[in-house]
């Protein structure tokens, strides 16, 4: 089928009201939670296919967290959908009011490739949730990724309902939203993300972006560095780097610098062995194109661990730097790290990269963690931990500013594919004749008001 086609088939069905019943949007979460375990198998031999993802690392990031949130919005969303009943003036007495939330109709996800699959799907429950259709153009820069995932939609439901738009998204994507979406969903880097916006301006479309950024590690001086070390060199090095919420950089205390880069050059080497590029715990690069300019980064600092690389293999093993130049976000396996002083510096040093997607902080003191928090802005973030937050269904996941807009997950992901339709019903037994002209009463409306 066409794009046209396939837009003009989802409209129908769309107005049709198929879609709206409780029971059809359960059944169909019920039946991509069967497709999803139908197909894991071929989902992880793709994401090996094209990242090199370790088992563990492909199951928890990507299938086991789609169980969750299939999961939890089976078990949630009756409730969801129920209308919110809010209290009405008592101007306007006898009324009530209440809040329902309305699917938005036809919906278009664009997903990147680091995650392809999780972060395509897990959009698409709240999609499916929100009681909308959707065109879901996963990213060709993982193409087994998204063979599978075509493969799965295709078997499960009908084009006229969700279907899956291939080819390169430079071509794909502006064909798509020469048509007017009720909301478009995007994932993926800043750059491509303003053109999005630009695409869905002329047609009024609500957009939600989940961008990234430089996103900050601030450990201090009163932190258990062990624990520190091991849960950063964990977070940053998960999937090679090449996560939007892994931590972009370290802003370690004078005090404390030392002994942290020893505690994680030891980790690594308990994670991944002397030589990570014989580990089976660490994933690849995704293309040679990302490869080279990872590898650029190479030459802007002092390489403190690692900085070994294979072209052939698109390895670059986990690296630390200092002094190392790079204002753009890494997305890649390279940990640059620098010292402060005082923490007013630290967050002087974190303003010049404004809004990142995540920050996190090693602290035990409480007013570090206050002042962190208070005076940044961010998206999400962990205390002592690193991605944590990401993990956590009943939290809301997005940016701000420059690294993203709109929230997902959990009953977030429901409320992003629906509109809070307002509605007041006022009974008809009692009709108060002051609202009507000709007007008095102006002295009790301005008691009532005030």
């Amino acid at each position: 089928m066409s794009i046209e086609n396939i837009y003009q088939a989802q409209q129908a069905f769309f107005a049709s009201g198929a879609t709206l019943p409780y029971a059809y949007r359960r059944k169909q979460l019920k039946l991509l939670k069967k497709a999803v375990k139908r197909y894991e198998r071929g989902i992880m031999a793709a994401l090996y296919a094209d990242l090199h993802k370790p088992p563990m690392e492909a199951f928890g990031s990507e299938v086991g967290l789609v169980y969750g949130e299939i999961k939890y919005c089976l078990t949630h969303l009756k409730r969801w959908m129920r209308p919110e009943p809010v209290s009405s003036p008592f101007m306007l007495y006898p009324s009530k009011s209440k809040i329902h939330r309305a699917p938005l109709g036809q919906t278009l996800i664009i997903g990147p490739w680091n995650y392809p699959f999780s972060l395509i799907i897990t959009p698409l429950i709240g999609a499916i949730a929100g009681g909308n259709c959707a065109i879901l153009k996963p990213s060709e820069m993982a193409p087994n990724t998204a063979a599978v995932i075509a493969s799965l939609i295709q078997d499960t439901f009908a084009p006229a309902y969700i279907t899956v738009v291939d080819g390169e998204g430079r071509e794909v994507i502006p064909e798509l939203m020469q048509h007017r979406f009720d909301h478009v969903f995007f994932t993926g880097s800043t750059n491509v993300g303003k053109k999005v916006l630009e695409m869905a301006a002329p047609h009024l479309t609500p957009v939600t972006l989940e961008l990234g950024g430089k996103s900050p590690c601030v450990v201090d001086d009163k932190v258990d560095i062990q624990i520190a070390a091991k849960r950063i060199i964990w977070g940053k090095y998960f999937n090679a780097g090449q996560t939007c919420i892994a931590p972009d950089y370290v802003l370690v205390h004078a005090r404390v610098k030392e002994d942290l880069i020893a505690a994680m050059k030891k980790t690594i080497t308990s994670y991944y062995g002397e030589n990570p590029a014989l580990s089976k715990h660490y994933a690849r690069i995704i293309n040679k194109k990302r490869f080279d300019t990872l590898h650029s980064y190479l030459s802007k600092g002092k390489i403190l661990h690692g900085g070994d690389t294979d072209p052939s293999t698109l390895y670059i093993g986990p690296t630390l730097m200092e002094n190392a130049a790079i204002d753009e976000e890494i997305f890649g396996p390279i940990l640059p790290i620098m010292t402060y002083e005082h923490l007013g510096d630290a967050v002087q040093y974190i303003k010049q990269h404004p809004t990142p997607l995540s920050l996190y902080v090693f602290t035990n003191r409480s007013s570090t963690e206050k002042t962190l928090i208070e005076q940044l802005r961010f998206g999400g973030g962990c205390v002592n931990n690193v991605l944590g937050h990401y993990t956590n269904v009943e939290l809301p996941f997005g940016g701000v500013g420059y690294s993203g807009m709109g929230q997902y997950h959990g009953k977030y992901n429901f409320l992003t594919f629906t509109h809070a339709k307002a509605v007041m019903k006022t009974g008809t037994w009692l009709d108060i004749k002051l609202k009507y002209p000709p007007y008095r009463g102006l002295g009790l409306l301005k008691r009532l008001m005030k």
